[in-house]
């Protein structure tokens, strides 16, 4: 399990995220809301320590002590980013791309089998497997991002905007491929706009404010809050005031 307590991160003087904890289960998604700039994007980069946490923050996978490791130590213990804009290598192939992703120790033994399962997962990267990436489409290209962050063996897989720019179809195809990735064990924290597809898979919902957690419940919970609704769907709830969620 990801656990997250007491995380606060500054860029310059500005705090960015202030004190937020945080639970993830292996085979459990959870999705975190929010506006642009609310810190979502930070709250990633500082589990995995791109961004430096306060003196005092708590990040913890099956009990190991993450903070202060270096990126690559965070992936080798099991935790996997997927960041908003991809991060692929566009010049390399399909299978270039795959392969790159299982450099950690712990994927090297199970480089065949997980290759066989990312591609069981995107049939769509089988058919290009020799294919440039750059030659693709966004919605391939997001695939090749996911898959590879997958060929590194991880419990914990971080995924930030991952249907940004994609089409209606390509995003509910994601979601559905988000959903098979949880059946395989893996746990997801999600950063997504998409409130409403990403609340249909995710077990559990946490909003973000301010770099503060503000709000949270299940996934069932945050679809009838009307506060949500309104927020992030675009509509309140059908004759509902209260909020449902646990929020505060």
């Amino acid at each position: 399990m990801l656990e997250v307590r007491g995380l606060s991160a500054c860029y310059g003087k500005h705090r960015a995220l202030d004190g937020v904890g945080l639970s993830v289960a292996r085979g459990e998604i959870v999705v975190i809301l929010g506006a642009n700039g609310a810190g979502k994007t930070t709250l990633l980069k500082a589990i995995v320590g791109l961004v430096p946490p306060i003196r005092g923050a708590r990040v913890t996978l099956d009990g190991s002590d993450l903070v202060g490791l270096p990126s690559h130590a965070i992936v080798e213990a099991g935790i996997a980013l997927v960041p908003e804009g991809r991060g692929i290598f566009a010049e390399l192939t399909v299978r270039e791309n795959l392969l790159l992703g299982a450099y950690a120790a712990r994927a090297r033994l199970k480089e065949a089998s997980n290759l066989q399962r990312v591609l069981g997962l995107f049939p769509r990267l089988e058919e290009r497997f020799r294919q440039v990436v750059r030659t693709m489409s966004g919605g391939e290209q997001q695939m090749v991002a996911i898959g590879r962050a997958l060929m590194s063996a991880p419990e914990i897989l971080l995924l930030d905007e991952p249907s940004l720019g994609l089409s209606p179809l390509l995003c509910r195809e994601l979601f559905q491929v988000l959903a098979g990735i949880r059946g395989n064990g893996i746990g997801i924290l999600l950063v997504e706009q998409n409130a409403k597809q990403s609340l249909n898979i995710a077990d559990r919902g946490l909003l973000i404010e301010t770099g503060r957690i503000v709000g949270q419940g299940s996934a069932a919970e945050l679809k009838d809050d009307p506060a949500v609704r309104r927020a992030y769907f675009g509509a309140a709830a059908p004759g509902a005031d209260g909020a449902t969620g646990s929020r505060g």
